[in-house]
């Protein structure tokens, strides 16, 4: 194809470009097969800090958000192999709250069901990172029907029991005391956000001493801005739809892997347990 004035659009140097474009997108495209020999149980990279807010991270989901935990000076000499997670607590009333102010009426039966619900979300979300550690985990279900069982259905009574006999009945080294201390939503026509803070304790079920505390804040939080009033309109309306329970439950999900994140890997946990693992094998 040539140009008015009878010049080719593309040059030789033009067309070598292009060819060597179009083949480094098919070698880009092109299906490795090297996954069929790369080996298994490599060292994981970026194993404690993957996931975890950096502070750029805050700065630009506008998560002012942090954690403030302590950990034992045994902790690693002696470790917990099998943690049991005790049915947490929402310190709030169950309410739907924006801005400090309850926005939808509910019955006390309703407020204690709404708070037993976040609860167990920020619960099940601890949980699930903790299963994914150097833990045996007890069955959130058994836990529940075994604190059922023998009467054991408020906060009040569960703190009025000692660690040893929870342990003693879930069969556990360590149990985790949970309390929902924030849980409620933000609103500024360009601003929306959830707010959720959670405060963790593990406790040692042989002498009743805190091997962990941690509390963490996480923030959902979608920022808009706009000058023009039309402008302003439609992002303040479209700002309400971020109150949406999914952006409700990422701000769990990263409060329960935040806190995961701030417990030391138990070296002594993964040695024993490539030992017992070993040992079993070799028995069979």
């Amino acid at each position: 194809m040539r140009n008015p004035r009878n010049r080719p659009i593309f040059g030789s140097r033009g067309i070598l470009r292009i060819v060597t474009v179009l083949l480094l997108l098919a070698g880009c495209s092109t299906k490795s097969t090297q996954y069929r020999t790369r080996p298994f149980f490599l060292p994981e990279k970026e194993a404690s800090t993957h996931g975890r807010k950096a502070w750029y991270d805050r700065v630009l989901e506008v998560d002012p958000g942090s954690a403030e935990f302590i950990v034992a000076a045994d902790y690693e000499q002696a470790p917990p192999k099998k943690i049991a997670v005790l049915p947490f607590t929402d310190l709030g009333d169950g309410s739907f709250v924006v801005d400090k102010i309850p926005l939808l009426r509910r019955s006390n039966q309703q407020r204690a069901r709404w708070a037993w619900s976040h609860a167990n979300h920020l619960r099940r979300a601890f949980a699930g990172d903790v299963a994914t550690r150097e833990f045996t985990l007890v069955p959130l279900l058994a836990i529940d029907a075994v604190l059922a069982e023998r009467g054991i259905t408020n906060y009040d009574q569960l703190n009025a029991l000692s660690p040893f006999e929870i342990g003693r009945w879930l069969n556990a080294d360590a149990i985790v005391y949970g309390e929902v201390v924030n849980y409620e939503a933000y609103y500024g026509f360009l601003v929306a956000a959830w707010r959720v803070t959670a405060r963790v304790r593990m406790v040692s079920t042989r002498d009743g001493h805190e091997l962990f505390s941690c509390v963490d804040t996480r923030y959902s939080t979608t920022v808009t801005p706009a000058l023009d009033p039309f402008d302003i309109a439609i992002n303040s309306a479209l700002n309400v739809l971020e109150l949406r329970d999914i952006t409700l439950a990422r701000a769990e999900n990263e409060v329960g892997r935040e806190i995961v994140l701030r417990l030391p890997v138990a070296e002594r946990n993964v040695s024993d347990f490539k030992t017992e693992a070993a040992y079993r094998e070799g028995s069979l």
